[in-house]
């Protein structure tokens, strides 16, 4: 097409058919209809007889008032091509929107006539059928327009006629085309003009021919052939439009190639991996070298891409995800995958990122003052390897920046073209729907493992019961990452809880459930509840979850999870355990015998099949090894789980190693090409607490209590070298004790207990735990708890078989912070905490006396 001779007005793209769909009418230079097509008649309703020798308004209400139609097109260039839908009147009065387009032929006096072709809107969506490359190539085509007569003689041709066979104007007006250029291909044509000027109908037909102009010699060309008729309806010449189809093939050939190629991108959900396959493909089809940069937060998912930046803001970072070259070790990339990419600010990729434009550079310009002397790295390759081609393509997707995919030619000597460069384009396009989802992924991905590994425990605080060593290994990148959790929790008494647990399911929604799971194990753990009734409370737990998560309208979706928990006392060596779901424990004795505990397996916890958990006890030697882990070490594909689990009874099996080599031996049973499973362990090595640690008495349940469990805690102070937690001591257990025989009956038993902190316990048979509460000013009784929070770290109570265990901690340090200053008096043998009487002056005489602590430690 020629700015000279031809206008498009045009609301949506052409395709391929537009020519032989098109209606065709010939105008004057005043605007008359000439000459009319059966094609014209269908679309609009008027006959031939109703529109050549009048106005072409008729039919085209925007020609309006124009004097010419040269002035016509002068005003449709005015206006850009007139932006919008433009319209022809049909015959029965309603509007029908179009794509039209007005071409100029001249003949041999020097007139002008003017060619439209008119196509409807609504059909053209409907044939849109060899993809957008090959649309946007037609857009670019130039369309050659002939006219003759009934002896085929032409009378009418436009310029770009001449560039598709190589035949001038004059040398063709006045000729038929076997004279004007002799030979089959001509006969063949002329006979398909007869047929049609016989036959009234609309011909297509595809040829070959030679062009001496231009890089490919042999040109196809696909012809389009029109009967035109007079006011008579009689025939009056025939048109020819044909439009040079030669790259359109070579992309339909070429698009093929990349269709075929496109399916080995995205097989994964690999950043860096799809932008090597990008470079790869580039590489096979149109370029000697390849290089893709991304946005540096986009392989690791960190934050939002960046967006296209105008001029004078600050350029993203690029990270160089992938390259390809047809020589061995890709001599022309300064960088390697990985490594940072600078982009100066007046190179090719700069312009890219700040107009969201691609860049076709054909010869690439390395005189002074070009882009090249403020990129001396690129510079020097270019001189190095020969690079004379340049395309740089910018990678987006859902209008967020990527990254450029750049495209070089060094080897083969022709340089782009546009071709290349739609198809370069339609290749990162794309790729580009691909790399967005492995971002999304990736940005997912490590959301949910930073989310996993804060909550999940930075150490283990086996204390003096454990000593404890864990692994945990996400699922592969196809798999995301999952709910799994381990833990090992302090409890009172030198105790210590450890629990493993899976949620079903993997990314983020399932790390954020495993974290809700893993506090409601902490505080059902700080409760001292026994493992198979924590259970119980932890499936209402996740069934509650469940119910609080779904949908007002739909049954609750099952959020399914198995979990194992385990309490070791370091006094007796007995674990108790019950688990939901889970695999059972491996156990590794002294010698190094393995086994698996002999544990109910239960069912899984949010299932709500109401069936209880069940608990086992097991004595343990000093020095044994317990393991606790997820399916994903015992479970594969192709094993069944009693081979996972004797390789890991195996792993496991020297018991003298270092938990943190039995925990990589047992890691290595993994298969090598990764877990399809989160694969958790956690292994404890149990310890014993020595007798001379733990002292225990049982009082009688009468007044005389208090006074024989200050002066057995005393002495045993004494021989433990803690004379400084005497006093604090003595007025804990005097208040614990005194509880005691307040509220309960039976005999009452007192143990200390020295280890990393020195504990109080005083069991009793009441089953109602002890509740701390603010005492008001007149009551007898209600502040010996609160003087026990004072004076220890914590307390707390827990339930056994026969009644409850009230226990209080204090450091191994003869002032504790928690008593802000206050030092307890001494108490001698037969002494009371005072208890204030009605009026509370009692009270107020032992305040000032020094020997009751201040209002606000009660």
């Amino acid at each position: 097409m020629t700015s000279t001779d031809e206008v498009t007005l045009r609301r949506k793209k052409p395709n391929t058919r537009e020519t032989s769909e098109s209606a065709i009418a010939m105008v004057d230079e005043r605007g008359t209809v000439v000459a009319w097509t059966q094609a014209a008649e269908q679309l609009v309703g008027y006959s031939a007889g109703d529109v050549v020798g009048r106005s072409t308004a008729l039919a085209l209400p925007s020609f309006g008032e124009a004097p010419t139609t040269s002035a016509f097109v002068d005003q449709c260039r005015a206006q850009n091509g007139w932006p919008g839908a433009t319209a022809v009147r049909h015959r029965n009065g309603h509007m029908l929107n179009i794509n039209l387009r007005i071409s100029m032929l001249r003949g041999q006096d020097g007139s002008v006539r003017w060619l439209l072709s008119v196509s409807d809107v609504g059909t053209l969506a409907g044939q849109a059928e060899n993809g957008s490359v090959r649309e946007s190539l037609l857009i670019r085509a130039p369309i050659g327009i002939s006219v003759r007569d009934l002896q085929l003689r032409c009378t009418w041709v436009n310029d770009t006629m001449e560039s598709h066979d190589g035949i001038s104007r004059d040398r063709r007006l006045g000729r038929r085309f076997t004279d004007a250029l002799p030979g089959a291909k001509p006969e063949a044509l002329e006979a398909v003009m007869r047929q049609v000027l016989e036959g009234g109908t609309t011909r297509v037909h595809e040829y070959r021919t030679w062009v001496a102009t231009g890089p490919l010699r042999e040109h196809t060309f696909a012809a389009s052939f029109f009967c035109l008729r007079d006011a008579d309806g009689q025939a009056l010449g025939v048109c020819t439009i044909s439009i040079d189809v030669t790259e359109s093939r070579r992309v339909r050939e070429r698009l093929a190639v990349l269709s075929q190629a496109s399916t080995r991108l995205g097989r994964t959900l690999d950043v860096m991996q799809t932008s090597q396959e990008l470079a790869d493909i580039a590489v096979t089809l149109f370029a000697d070298y390849a290089a893709v940069d991304l946005e540096q937060s986009v392989p690791f998912g960190e934050g939002p891409p960046a967006r296209i930046a105008p001029t004078g803001e600050r350029l993203p970072a690029f990270r160089r995800a992938g390259v390809a070259s047809i020589h061995q070790g890709a001599p022309e990339s300064p960088w390697m995958r990985g490594e940072p990419v600078p982009v100066p600010p007046a190179s090719p990729i700069a312009d890219v990122l700040r107009t969201g434009s691609s860049h076709l550079e054909p010869i690439v310009d390395t005189a002074p003052g070009t882009w090249t002397d403020q990129d001396p790295v690129r510079a020097q390759k270019i001189h190095e390897t020969g690079m004379h081609s340049l395309m740089v393509v910018p990678i987006r997707a859902r209008c967020a920046l990527l990254g450029v995919a750049v495209f070089i030619r060094t080897g083969n000597p022709a340089p782009f073209q546009e071709v290349d460069l739609l198809l370069a384009e339609e290749l990162v396009s794309r790729a580009a729907t691909s790399l967005d989802n492995a971002r999304q992924y990736a940005r997912e991905h490590s959301v949910a493992l930073a989310l996993q590994r804060q909550l999940l425990p930075h150490r283990l605080m086996g204390g003096v019961a454990v000593e404890a060593a864990s692994r945990y290994l996400p699922a592969d990148v196809d798999h995301g990452v999952g709910g799994d959790w381990f833990d090992v929790i302090p409890l009172s008494g030198a105790r210590v809880a450890l629990v493993v647990g899976d949620v079903v399911g993997h990314g983020i929604n399932a790390a954020a459930t495993m974290g809700r799971l893993r506090t409601a194990v902490h505080t059902l753990a700080d409760m001292e509840l026994p493992p198979d009734e924590l259970l119980a409370r932890l499936d209402d737990t996740v069934q509650r979850l469940a119910e609080g998560d779904a949908d007002p309208d739909q049954t609750p979706a099952v959020v399914g999870a198995t979990c194992v928990y385990a309490v070791y006392d370091p006094v007796t060596r007995k674990c108790t355990m019950a688990g939901a779901g889970h695999p059972p424990p491996a156990i590794v004795d002294p010698q190094g015998r393995v086994t698996f505990a002999d544990l109910p397996t239960g069912t899984p916890l949010g299932i709500g099949l109401g069936v209880p958990f069940e608990a086992v006890e097991l004595e343990l030697p000093e020095g044994s090894l317990l393991a606790l882990y997820t399916d994903g070490l015992i479970e594969t594909r192709d094993d069944d789980i009693d081979v996972g689990m004797r390789r890991l009874g195996a792993a496991l099996a020297q018991p003298g190693r270092s938990l943190e080599d039995l925990c990589t031996r047992a890691m290595d049973t993994v298969p090598s090409q990764g877990p399809s499973d989160d694969v958790t362990l956690l292994v404890v090595r149990t310890r014993s607490l020595s007798p001379t640690h733990v002292a225990s008495w049982t009082l009688p349940n009468d007044q005389t209590a208090a006074r024989i469990a200050r002066h057995m805690a005393a002495r045993q102070l004494t021989e433990w070298g803690l004379e400084g937690l005497e006093d604090a001591t003595k007025l804990i257990v005097s208040e614990l004790v005194t509880n005691a025989v307040r509220h309960s009956t039976g005999p009452i038993q007192l143990r200390l207990i020295q280890h990393q902190v020195l504990t109080c316990e005083v069991s009793d048979t009441d089953l109602c735990s002890p509740r701390l509460r603010r005492a008001r000013t007149f009551d007898e009784n209600g502040r010996g708890l609160g003087l026990v929070a004072q004076l220890s770290r914590r307390w707390g109570s827990r339930s056994i078989p026969d009644g409850k265990v009230v226990w209080a901690e204090e450091d191994l340090v003869s002032a504790h912070p928690h008593t802000r200053g206050f030092r307890p008096p001494p108490l001698t043998e037969g002494h009371r905490i005072p208890r204030p009487h009605r009026a509370g002056t009692h009270v107020n005489q032992q305040r000032v006396a020094g020997r009751v602590p201040p209002r606000h430690l009660l």
